[in-house]
């Protein structure tokens, strides 16, 4: 009796789960269906309604979002501020956690005390002073100043988030490793890293998301060239408030992007921040 409650409770469990995964994805379902049906039918009819009628759908929409130079170009922008964005921050915020870990140095606990304390940082109280300093500079308005801003802003977790996970790798592999004969740098490439995947994959999907999703920062430091796909959706909304035949493709696209790198990596992101979280 008690082995056929507990399945009855895991499959309800189940169902329920299945059901708020459905109603999560419905906003996502009803954007690709909006983006497949021509703007004369969004105006007639709820997209719920290609259901009963999928002679409504067509690619069109997206043959005119490939003839928009805007939008194609800002997606080019996202790409090239998204990924030199995740990498630096990965790589930078690997090294930095390893030493941190593992390398004795002056002042090691409070240099890591005060890394940590930036993460209480709001973005919003650095964006007028870096615009200044990046306006002197000549970075102002360039994709490298807004890939150095979100850098400078995922570091600190970054570390954070590795310093940890690193600190729980045996100090015994480690010895063996130098007793070999690796350095450092060899150490790290060769044993940190492949044992580090989880938590480096969480920090990469974290990084993405926020940089691939961000407005704020394209607002401020971007300007009519550099744009990615956010500001640019938003400029259309402004400039033509009614093309929903390009908004509704090209807001799936900014869309579907994200969450193909999330699904793909949701394993290595649950246990990779599990484990960086426990020290």
């Amino acid at each position: 009796m008690t082995w056929l409650l507990e399945k009855i409770n895991g499959g309800l469990v189940r169902v329920f789960l299945i059901v708020v995964g459905l109603f999560w994805l419905v906003p996502t379902i009803g954007l690709l269906i909006s983006s497949l049906r021509a703007p004369e039918d969004m105006s007639a009819s709820g997209w719920w309604t290609v259901f009963s009628k999928p002679s409504q759908l067509t690619f069109e929409s997206y043959r005119k979002l490939l003839e928009n130079s805007d939008i194609t170009s800002s997606l080019l922008n996202t790409v090239l501020i998204t990924v030199p964005a995740t990498l630096l921050v990965v790589v930078i915020g690997a090294l930095a956690g390893y030493a941190f870990a593992w390398m004795e140095f002056p002042g090691r606990d409070w240099w890591f005390l005060g890394v940590v304390s930036l993460l209480v940082v709001p973005v919003q109280v650095a964006l007028i002073p870096i615009a200044e300093l990046f306006g002197r500079i000549g970075l102002f308005g360039s994709i490298l100043g807004v890939v150095l801003f979100h850098t400078g802003f995922g570091l600190p977790f970054a570390v954070f988030l590795l310093r940890n996970f690193f600190a729980e790798i045996p100090r015994e592999l480690l010895e063996a490793a130098r007793l070999d004969g690796a350095g450092e740098l060899r150490l790290f490439a060769r044993v940190v890293m492949p044992l580090g995947g989880p938590a480096i994959a969480s920090l990469g999907i974290f990084q993405f998301l926020w940089v691939w999703n961000d407005m704020l920062v394209a607002l401020v430091f971007t300007k009519s060239g550099t744009q990615p796909i956010t500001m640019a959706l938003q400029t259309q909304v402004r400039q033509f408030g009614n093309n929903i035949d390009v908004l509704a493709p090209g807001a799936f696209i900014s869309m579907v992007i994200p969450l193909a790198v999330f699904f793909a990596f949701q394993r290595q992101f649950v246990s990779g921040v599990m484990a960086g979280a426990v020290k």
